[in-house]
């Protein structure tokens, strides 16, 4: 069979099996997510096996020691997924639920109801645990969704991807409710970007390019998981303990995912207390340190930072530093050079606090915590398809409810329209 018909004959397959998705029980639904979380469980040897060819693979290539680290599936990345699993199963199903309801004078009376996408295409990357994730949060809102990983996690993703199809069909659940493209040609993008007529919504999961690269080839809804250029602002009025852990969190934790700080900002009348201190912890964490002219004098050992630093998500223990004179000079960098992702303030002012939330222009703003808790297990969503940085049609952890929309519900006895 050509690459295109087995593409297209997918695509059909979870169209259909969206509207069987779309009446699916809660019972039914929380099973087939139990019965992952114990395929997982009882697949780990296979999995941690399939996922150590693509590791192999990805140091002989030259992967950088950041990207080898989003593909890593170890015991406690499987314990995350089985986690996930769980706490979706346990999550309240949004189908059905209505949002809004009230009468007119003629006493028609008005309901919003929550209602599955449909078919949701999703195409990531180098994370393999995207696909468990994605499955679990279509599954419970009643949708279908369609996996397509990339090259790199190709022998981690098939593993993951039999393991989650055979628990669909142990469930119950419709034939063509988790489809998975084995073939990871750059052509089967194409293709399915051009299934408008049975795909409802793209979520492109991955680098700049690629979601560059799919934005400007469909005619097909696109939530985008985009770049993640986070600051943390240092304010005049900070806790200076806690803006040293919070900023070495932000940085060291996890430098290799979306919501790492990437450039830290500081107000010019704390900088001196503030970055000797800071400079030691980045030191000790291995932090290459970029700093513009004024941070430089704090921190003279540091390589210049540019105008294309400050637009760069670096994804690894590299860090901008730079002076602001006040809260209006690093609300002005955050909204020019960040990425709309997620951004944080460190102060006792609860003025400053407010000022920053309203006027920083990001999916996620934060008072007093670290970049690195903008996530869906972290939020008490169970899991997310991505962190959405647009504006429509949902802005942060795409989760649960934002795969689904509303839908009008009418409720008369008679009323026309005159």
């Amino acid at each position: 069979m050509e690459l295109g018909e087995q593409v297209a004959m997918q695509v059909k397959r979870a169209k259909e099996a969206s509207y069987a998705m779309m009446k699916t029980t809660t019972q039914a639904k929380n099973n087939a997510l139990n019965i992952m979380a114990g395929e997982l469980d009882k697949n780990r040897a296979l999995i941690k096996q399939e996922n150590k060819k693509d590791i192999e693979a990805g140091r002989t290539k030259g992967l950088s020691k950041a990207f080898i680290d989003r593909l890593t599936l170890d015991d406690s990345h499987i314990d995350a997924m089985i986690k996930s699993l769980s706490e979706v199963a346990a999550l309240k199903d949004p189908v059905g639920e209505i949002t809004e309801e009230w009468t007119r004078p003629n006493n028609m009376i008005i309901s919003k109801m929550r209602m599955p996408l449909g078919v949701v295409g999703i195409i990531f990357e180098s994370r393999p645990n995207v696909g468990v994730e994605a499955s679990s949060l279509t599954i419970k809102s009643g949708n279908s969704v369609i996996l397509r990983g990339g090259s790199d996690a190709y022998n981690s993703n098939m593993c993951l991807g039999k393991i989650i199809k055979d628990s669909v069909k142990k469930a119950g659940l419709p034939d063509g409710a988790v489809e998975v493209i084995e073939n990871t040609d750059r052509e089967t993008v194409g293709i399915l970007l051009k299934q408008k007529e049975y795909v409802d919504v793209i979520i492109p999961r991955g680098g700049r390019g690629l979601v560059d690269f799919v934005a400007g080839n469909t005619m097909i809804p696109v939530i985008y998981h985009d770049a993640g250029i986070c600051h943390t602002y240092v304010d005049k009025d900070a806790d200076l303990d806690m803006a040293v852990n919070v900023s070495m969190n932000a940085k060291v934790q996890r430098p290799s995912t979306c919501n790492a700080m990437e450039t830290l900002l500081v107000h010019e009348t704390i900088a001196g207390k503030f970055l000797p201190v800071m400079k030691l912890e980045l030191i000790n964490a291995g932090v290459e340190v970029r700093a513009e002219e004024k941070a430089k004098k704090y921190l003279p050992d540091a390589l210049d930072a540019t105008e294309k630093d400050f637009r760069t998500e670096y994804n690894d223990l590299i860090l901008n530093v730079k002076i602001v004179e006040n809260l209006d000079e690093a609300i002005w960098h955050i909204n020019n050079y960040g990425s709309h992702h997620s951004d944080a303030i460190i102060t006792k002012n609860t003025q400053a606090g407010e000022k920053f939330t309203k006027e920083v222009d990001s999916a996620v703003c934060f008072i007093n915590a670290s970049t690195r808790l903008n996530d869906g297990f972290e939020f008490g969503l169970g899991a997310e398809m991505g962190i959405s940085n647009q504006k429509l049609h949902v802005r942060g952890p795409l989760a649960l409810k934002e795969l689904t929309s509303e839908k009008y519900v009418i409720k008369g006895s008679g009323q026309i329209r005159v």
